[in-house]
């Protein structure tokens, strides 16, 4: 049920934006729900908030343009 609720939004991102937006809206939204995501987190664990918004945002960045490269190495990304 997480993954299906945190899936939401990127989805959303890519079905309702033109195409030749979609990595770079689909990356910025990921972002925000990741800054979101650390926000809330901080708050439940009574972490500091920068603190945990830094790993979350760095890791997801890390993680989106791993996926992207891959992606293109594979030839799925639809970039030419």
């Amino acid at each position: 049920m997480s993954f299906t609720i945190g899936a939401i939004l990127p989805m959303l991102a890519i079905l309702l934006v033109p195409a030749p937006a979609r990595i770079a809206v689909t990356f910025i939204a990921v972002l925000v729900a990741l800054v979101f995501t650390g926000t809330v987190s901080a708050q439940l664990g009574g972490a500091p908030k920068a603190r945990a918004i830094t790993r979350l945002v760095v890791g997801g960045a890390l993680a989106l343009a791993a996926t992207f490269l891959i992606g293109m190495l594979l030839g799925t990304t639809g970039i030419a």
